[in-house]
């Protein structure tokens, strides 16, 4: 059966099972949007570029499956450059197309031309500029395997327009070998000696920390996980992209590491004598000072990637898995530490000690952004997924939100990508329609992709948005305050302009307004009852107010300060 090439495009997505595109059509991508009428495959029209790979993520993050975004050449695909660096810092896997100027034009400096593959080379798994329609296929079978096998993350197809519009023989690849991708060999025979090694050092140890990353989610690791813990009675942290791997309400759950982590979790790292790294990266904003970090500990690294190991932390021993593999094996050979009654003394001590903290709100305002969050998950339904952009904001979700499952914290975390949490909103719904998506947002990044509710209300997609309306780039200002004399250079936003109801308004969204506590839980209660459009509610919320516990960049997690109220008790 003879196709164009952008009908063999289509139908290779089908193929795979994808069931929506996010993207905005141009010149070069022209072809490949005409069979797309004819297909099953939803298509979501976005109004900016950046919007169709940040809803790709959300997507892929809330189901687990890629996320894709279809752009044209030129300014299309560079806007989508950010989301495929967020992507790929977060191991998030997406398959982005972008159409091409003719493959006769390429290096003519063509109208709409840009070498995206070579700008996208350092944050893709892969990348392909496909040469002729006959390779469409192969190219798109190849990224989904890419995208999805071993450490998830990003992969482009770039397509010349003459490409799209030549005609190919239909085949589709039946087997891996068909891919051609010499060298990739995503799937690890797990290391019995290492397995064994890892056994010994967990059986001399007194303070172990589970460490758990956002590999444990990749992997969908999070039965084994629970099981692993409750067996072995280890305390467990999450890191900001590991929300959800493990339930908040446990009570072996630490919380957050980290910068903003819980004080807990972050002294029992330092004070740990196992530390068991589960798809972690030792990232900065976790580590803080790396000489300083956990310095006492022997480390177990589990990561699928092995470029991870020893990359910022010397591994004691480092297993090539998957964590879900690895749990299963370190399950198997029945590793258990030495008691642990003393070590879970101690650090029951710390939490009673110094737990999360803020100052009471008033009846008058301002709101605590704090308590907003508390207040909305209140009241939100069980499996609510929360979506947030950058920023303090974000740091207050993930603190105050309890969450219970996999699946339910959307936020950017290596690239920090501000304007991430409105469009990533839009693709966790229309991935999960039938969960409510709330996305905790700042002024500042509501600013940034606020244009995407338009989209949201034109596809029929009913998300709900808290905007912590502080006046303010929340967290450079906190390190301004902090850091730089209260020099506030460049930082306040107005908290009236925009006028932010008038704006959801226009987009055809309810907006709503809440000044005081009264006003607070009326607002919430409405929202929750506005199941059919999306609704924005503009929270003025103290803009002095900061995120502790902190640790300064650059400084000793054991130098993390707390609240104010509790510096005398330290």
């Amino acid at each position: 059966m003879q196709l164009t090439g952008a009908q063999a495009l289509i139908r290779s997505l089908e193929q795979e099972g994808v069931d929506t595109i996010f993207g905005l059509p141009g010149g070069a991508i022209l072809p490949v949007y005409d069979p797309l009428i004819d297909s099953t495959i939803r298509h979501i029209l976005v109004r900016h570029e950046q919007g169709a790979g940040h809803m790709a993520e959300g997507y892929a993050l809330a189901t687990g499956r890629p996320g894709v975004a279809m752009v044209t050449s030129g300014p299309g695909a560079t806007n989508i450059v950010t989301p495929i660096g967020n992507a790929h810092m977060d191991s998030t896997p997406l398959v982005v197309i972008t159409g091409q100027v003719a493959t006769g034009s390429i290096g003519t400096d063509a109208f709409q031309e840009c070498d995206i593959t070579g700008i996208t080379m350092g944050i893709t798994k892969h990348n392909f500029l496909v040469q002729s329609a006959q390779e469409i296929p192969r190219a798109v079978a190849a990224a989904f395997h890419l995208a999805t096998t071993g450490r998830p993350g990003p992969v482009l197809i770039d397509v010349p327009k003459d490409v799209t519009q030549s005609m190919m023989d239909w085949w589709y690849p039946a087997t891996i070998e068909e891919f051609d991708l010499p060298g990739y060999r995503p799937e690890v025979a797990l290391d019995g000696d290492a397995v064994a090694r890892a056994v010994a050092l967990i059986a001399q140890s007194e303070r172990p920390v589970l460490y758990v990353g956002g590999g444990t989610l990749k992997s969908n690791a999070a039965k084994e996980l629970l099981e692993f813990a409750e067996r072995t009675g280890m305390p467990v942290v999450t890191t900001l992209m590991a929300r959800g791997a493990f339930p908040d309400s446990h009570p072996q759950h630490l919380g957050m590491p980290g910068m903003h982590g819980m004080y807990s979790a972050v002294t029992a790292i330092q004070k740990s004598d196992l530390l068991i790294s589960l798809g972690a990266r030792f990232d900065d904003r976790v580590t803080g000072k790396i000489p300083a970090f956990a310095a006492g500990a022997k480390v177990i690294h589990v990561d699928i990637d092995k470029a991870e190991f020893n990359k910022v932390r010397q591994a004691d021993v480092a297993i090539q898995s998957n964590v879900a593999a690895a749990l299963r094996a370190l399950d198997a050979s029945s590793a258990t530490p030495k008691d642990l009654g003393p070590w879970w003394r101690t650090i029951r001590s710390w939490q009673a000690e110094f737990p999360l903290a803020y100052d009471a709100p008033t009846a008058d305002g301002p709101l605590r952004p704090q308590h907003v969050i508390e207040a909305i998950a209140a009241a939100a339904a069980p499996g609510t997924i929360v979506t947030a952009g950058v920023g303090q904001h974000q740091m207050w979700a993930s603190q105050y939100w309890k969450f219970e499952e996999p699946g339910t914290w959307v936020n950017s975390g290596g690239a920090g990508t501000m304007g991430f949490g409105v469009p990533a909103a839009i693709g966790a719904k229309v991935g999960r329609p039938e969960r409510t998506v709330w996305c905790i947002d700042g002024d500042g990044c509501f600013q940034m992709t606020a244009q995407e509710l338009v989209t949201a209300r034109a596809e029929g997609v009913p998300i709900k948005v808290a905007i912590l309306n502080n006046a303010y780039l929340g967290m450079v200002r906190q390190w301004q305050e902090m850091f730089y004399d209260e020099r506030y250079s460049e930082v306040y936003l107005s908290a009236d302009l925009p006028d932010y109801v008038k704006w959801a308004e226009a987009m055809g969204c309810v907006g709503l307004r809440a000044r005081n506590l009264a006003e607070m839980h009326e607002v919430i209660k409405e929202a929750n009852l506005i199941n059919d459009v999306p609704v924005v509610i503009d929270f003025r919320t103290d803009s002095s107010e900061k995120v502790f516990p902190m640790v300064a960049a650059g400084a000793s997690n054991d130098d993390i300060m707390v609240h104010p109220s509790q510096r005398g008790a330290k």
